[in-house]
């Protein structure tokens, strides 16, 4: 397996990848996404093909303009962090490489295309709950615990501000949308649509990744608020479902996680973060101005507002792993 440079990727990468169009079976899209079926080669397991597009998403609309180079720096994000999981022994993931060179019926062209924003992966059945571990107070769960005093059914003590630490990182899982926003539900729910061992095996793992990454984070001088996790069973060469639980698809990434500087953090107010917050703010900013109301299609962004946006996510990468 092989890691993208963040830097190189910067230097070298004038190619924008808003949508792509492979020889390639099963293509899906998502709000960031492209994902190909990979032809099986003699016994193998069946491989999936990941892209990082740079195509932005905000309020659940994709805007119209990319971030360039922004499906690079989330590759190399995620591929510097299975390499992290790995070391620690924690559990098998699908990332088998980053080298466009490993995917069948491509050109020169299509390739080149791939290079840097791609993982291909083994295919599994996914266990349809997002696997949330919260560290801090913040987003959905200060509205939760605003209204209940707990997040996902579990019990907080009183008077927590916003973006508070908590005591100790909570599992708080949520439904996997299709479309939306996913939905907090409590353990027990999340059971009875995955079954007791899995969750209660899943969620020690998902804590035991939160609190690597977040010391390691810490010791870079960054906050790891919260993150998610997906997990499913890899598939056999037959293409059946095995028992073999893996970590799929990203993975601690600014796009999955909430990343703070530490030096900037001060609890009781909203962090600034290594993501597109810049993006969110400036577009509530012209729904504020009765400019936009939050349907498709997405205003034009404007280029201080990307610039500024792919410089947080750049920043990130450089910090955590540099």
């Amino acid at each position: 397996m092989t890691s993208p440079s963040a830097s190189a990727m910067t230097d070298r990468d004038s190619t924008t990848v808003y949508r792509t169009d492979l020889p390639l079976p099963e293509r899906r899209e998502g709000k960031v996404r492209d994902i190909y079926r990979v032809p099986a080669v003699g016994d193998a397991p069946p491989r999936v093909l990941i892209i990082a597009t740079d195509r932005i998403s905000a309020f659940d609309v994709v805007m119209p303009d990319p971030l360039p180079g922004k499906g690079r720096l989330l590759t190399s994000v995620a591929s510097k962090w299975f390499e992290f999981i790995r070391q620690r022994g924690i559990i098998a993931d699908h990332l088998l490489s980053t080298d466009p060179n490993d995917v069948p019926g491509l050109d020169a062209a299509q390739r080149a295309t791939l290079e840097g924003r791609m993982m291909l992966g083994r295919a599994a059945e996914v266990i349809p709950i997002e696997f949330v571990v919260r560290g801090y107070i913040t987003g959905s769960g200060w509205k939760d615990y605003q209204r209940t005093g707990s997040v996902c059914g579990v019990p907080l003590p009183e008077g927590l501000r916003n973006c508070d630490r908590l005591p100790e990182p909570i599992f708080t899982p949520a439904t996997k949308a299709t479309e939306g926003h996913d939905e907090n539900i409590d353990f027990d729910t999340a059971c009875d649509v995955a079954g007791r061992d899995v969750m209660e095996h899943l969620r020690d793992v998902s804590l035991r990744i939160y609190n690597e990454a977040h010391a390691h984070a810490a010791s870079r001088g960054i906050l790891l608020a919260d993150t998610k996790f997906e997990f499913g069973n890899a598939l056999d060469a037959t293409g059946a479902r095995t028992d073999e639980i893996i970590l799929i698809d990203e993975v601690l990434t600014p796009d999955s996680s909430r990343f703070w500087p530490a030096d900037e953090y001060e609890p009781g107010r909203e962090q600034n973060s290594f993501d597109k917050q810049i993006i969110r703010n400036y577009l509530q900013s012209l729904v504020d101005a009765g400019k936009w109301d939050k349907t498709p299609p997405g205003p034009v962004l404007r280029g201080d507002i990307v610039a500024r946006a792919l410089a947080r996510y750049n920043e990130v990468f450089e910090r955590l792993f540099r």
